[in-house]
């Protein structure tokens, strides 16, 4: 069992915590980023590296948005987990990062409408809950690496849509295969699931549209298939009612929040048993609770919504977006939070768990080469604390 709220006094980023059927020895997680580097979507020996590089004894890693279908993508060179030969790649990243101890689930992704037709099967239209496309506000990375408008997307039938609901499916299974301990389902930021939850993008009229229950209903479908197919100890789910990302607006993200809550604490219910955790995105960094003046909510009213999912979800919840160390530290001491994920922060430190315990200095990022396909540079090139070597240099060992 997760701790209780009782035991927040003597809780710690760097303290030990049981998820669900697994004992992490620290706090930090390494959050899932895109980084583009699986050429042809097949993982390489520069993912088994920049993994195992981010590995620590009883560590918890998810990986970057792994495409569950041929039609998932939406970014050059992302990894899939829909073919045989995906999975035996797979294989080689899940057992080094094993033999250093860590933990990794896979995160299952389908962009949906964040898409274009250069990387769907014959040139279609991107799927999705609607038929409306992403604003000019947004661009689309292309294989070129130039930047691209978002197409029409295709509004999917039921038929299809629980045709997507068994690739989730699948997926999950597949990625047992491959030797992962779970998987996590991005509903997240502007993606396929997040574009059935937001009533700014969803407009359908039939079951999966207008209530909260019916714009619920896919994720709902999806957790309980995978739920089913390799038990609920082994599934995390990410939600970010509050952001903004990709037009992901809602009319009222606390109560979306609280819907897809309290339908995930009914479920486990049902399956008898807790999810391993619900993974949820702050707010802080998007256009919710801005005005017409311009002004952004406030961190108090950004902190508020947290406190309430986190008060309302029964199993144990990460935070993520734009934590710094001290701010990790707060949210766990605090009792927001049980784990704490972070992404560009360990894209740059590949010992950051070694640097956030000892508060030694941390590398900056180079966001021009976040996506870049390098196998190296701005991916497995960033210098360890120990050595100050770049590449290749000791693993941290806390």
């Amino acid at each position: 069992m997760a701790e209780t709220r009782s035991d927040k006094g003597s809780a710690s980023l760097f303290s030990p915590f049981k998820m669900g059927k697994f004992k992490l020895s620290h706090r930090v997680v390494l959050a899932p980023m895109t980084r583009c580097r699986a050429l042809n979507e097949i993982p390489g020996e520069a993912l088994v590296e920049y993994y195992v590089q981010r590995s620590t004894a009883g560590g918890f890693l998810i990986t970057e948005g792994t495409l569950i279908s041929p039609t998932a993508a939406g970014f050059p060179h992302c990894p899939g987990i829909y073919t045989k030969q995906q999975v035996e790649a797979w294989k080689k990243v899940v057992d080094a990062v094993h033999a250093k101890g860590a933990i990794i689930f896979c995160q299952l992704w389908h962009v949906g409408r964040a898409s274009h037709q250069v990387y769907q099967p014959s040139g279609a239209a991107p799927i999705s809950s609607t038929s409306k496309p992403i604003s000019k506000r947004w661009r689309i990375l292309m294989p070129d690496a130039k930047h691209g408008m978002y197409p029409n997307p295709r509004r999917l039938t039921i038929s299809e849509i629980l045709e997507v609901v068994e690739h989730y499916r699948q997926a999950a299974l597949n990625a047992i295969e491959a030797g992962f301990d779970g998987i996590e389902i991005h509903g997240a930021h502007g993606y396929l699931i997040d574009q059935f939850l937001k009533d700014g993008i969803n407009d359908r009229m039939d079951e999966y549209g207008g209530s909260l229950a019916n714009r619920c209903k896919f994720i709902m479908q999806v957790v309980q298939a995978v739920a089913g197919a390799i038990g609920a100890d082994r599934v995390g789910v990410r939600i970010s009612p509050a952001i903004d990302h990709l037009d992901a607006t809602d009319s009222d993200p606390l109560n979306l929040g609280l819907a897809v809550i309290d339908k995930l604490n009914k479920l486990q219910v049902v399956l008898g048993s807790r999810l391993t955790y619900l993974h949820v995105t702050q707010p802080r960094y998007t256009a919710y609770g801005q005005t017409e003046s311009g002004r952004h909510g406030s961190e108090d009213e950004e902190s508020k919504l947290m406190r309430t999912w986190r008060g309302a979800y029964q199993g144990t919840f990460i935070c993520s977006g734009g934590f710094t160390r001290d701010l990790g530290i707060q949210a766990v001491a605090q009792g927001d939070a049980d784990l704490v994920s972070y992404g560009r922060l360990f894209v740059s430190n590949p010992d950051l768990v070694l640097r956030l315990k000892c508060n030694a200095p941390l590398n900056r990022y180079i966001r021009a080469t976040f996506y870049t396909q390098d196998p190296v540079i701005g991916y497995t090139d960033y210098p360890f604390l120990s050595t100050g070597s770049e590449g290749h240099g000791p693993f941290s060992r806390l």
